[in-house]
């Protein structure tokens, strides 16, 4: 099956979908033409999260605030046309998706920074603490996020880009690799245990449906449909975790000139409502194991 250039519309997130994606997609057959390459998009689109960065380190300038906010427009619009072009070029493979992640936490790493450097100069103690904390909350529910989407993809459409990969054999990859390679391998094994322990993913649910799809080939239709059904609503509302919104807030905490306020967003809003997401996840697991048995 050949994977379709763009995200898969019935979860993709609101702002995606009319305004990010559309600009990217736009973008995306210039660049092939052009023959750049995805890495490319996914640096230079880490080059804007670096200036968005340096431009809130100067958000108490309101100028600066917009500024870092269109940098970080720019980096989404990167981020979104750096998978379409390599889908579109076939060019997609383990290391991009690897350079992809670490682009993202770069961006995110000098915004953060950036307005941490800034913080002290207007409020007192625990600044690094708080920005270290909401920054391994962030990773944590962006990867989680992430992993869903991933699967519902493979799952639902049977997107073969999309499979998560299984750690027993990333781990007999690592042999014969290059320094470089085998960095950035275990770099992204550590990524997927930490995706798997906190996304409600349930090594026996996949497993269970790995089965049923083996096993009953003439229901391939009907399997992926009922897990379109139980999975789009889950997945859709794990879209409060992805990228846009935590843009949003630290331009609206910065502009109202309470940027410490967006760490404890990350903290105080956004973990609960991943532990709730979680607990979400296993009931549709179980619920979609329920149904399965009617079909098969």
């Amino acid at each position: 099956m050949t994977d379709p250039v763009k995200r898969t519309n019935e979860i993709e997130e609101f702002t995606n979908l009319h305004f990010i994606h559309p600009i990217s997609g736009w973008l995306v057959p210039k660049l092939a033409a052009r023959n750049i390459t995805p890495n490319m998009v996914s640096l230079t689109g880490m080059s804007f999260g670096i200036m968005a960065g340096f431009a809130y380190y100067h958000s108490q300038n309101p100028i600066f605030a917009v500024l870092g906010f269109i940098c970080m427009i720019m980096w989404h619009i990167m981020d979104g046309a750096d998978g379409q072009l390599a889908r579109l070029t076939k060019s997609y493979s383990e290391i991009g998706k690897v350079l992809d992640g670490v682009c993202d936490y770069v961006t995110f790493i000098s915004v953060y920074v950036g307005i941490a450097l800034m913080l002290p100069q207007e409020t007192t103690g625990g600044v690094w603490t708080i920005v270290l904390i909401a920054g391994a909350f962030h990773a944590i529910q962006s990867s989680a996020y992430e992993v869903q989407r991933g699967e519902y993809d493979y799952w639902g459409h049977g997107k073969q880009s999309a499979a998560l990969p299984e750690i027993s054999q990333m781990i007999t990859d690592l042999k014969d690799k290059s320094l470089f390679a085998f960095m950035m391998s275990q770099f992204h094994i550590g990524y997927v245990r930490m995706q798997r322990r906190t996304s409600g993913i349930s090594t026996r649910h996949r497993e269970a449906l790995t089965q049923a799809l083996e096993d009953h080939p003439d229901k391939t239709g009907d399997i992926r449909a009922l897990y379109r059904e139980i999975y789009a609503p889950s997945v859709n509302s794990w879209s409060i975790m992805c990228a846009n919104y935590r843009t949003i807030a630290i331009f609206i905490a910065c502009v109202l000139g309470l940027p410490i306020y967006f760490f404890w967003f990350e903290i105080a809003l956004l973990t609960p409502l991943l532990v709730v997401l979680i607990q979400k996840q296993r009931l549709s697991n179980q619920l979609f194991s329920l149904r399965l048995k009617e079909i098969i």
